[in-house]
């Protein structure tokens, strides 16, 4: 297993739980509100959930869905940072969120030359 599998099946995975979380978790319904992005948090759930699903389709099927999934993972964790920062939220409390931008950028970099 390269580098790239193990990025993308931790990604996907990490956002299954990321996105389920949205839907149940009593934490994650606080912390929108505290983001003033309550209305949001439904959407955003399903749009980590999608983007998960599509990393797993995209690693079996069509690197493609895959590469379309990463950059909209990117999208979202890159506008997640920049909503911790508009927050004043410490830099440890906003390191998750660049992180998993910068993971996404580097699966989508990888898998846009796989195309």
């Amino acid at each position: 297993m390269n580098l790239m599998t193990v990025a993308l099946l931790f990604s996907a995975v990490s956002f299954i739980f990321f996105g389920l979380g949205c839907f149940m978790s009593p934490r994650m319904r606080t912390e929108f509100v505290r983001y003033g992005l309550n209305s949001f948090r439904k959407t955003v759930g399903a749009l980590q959930l999608v983007g998960a699903s599509g990393l797993l389709l995209g690693y079996f099927f069509s690197s493609v869905i895959a590469f379309v999934s990463a950059t909209g993972l990117t999208i979202l964790m890159t506008l997640g940072f920049a909503v911790r920062i508009k927050i004043k939220d410490s830099v440890w409390q906003s390191f998750p969120a660049l992180f998993y931008a910068i993971l996404n950028f580097y699966l989508a970099e990888a898998l846009f030359d796989l195309i």
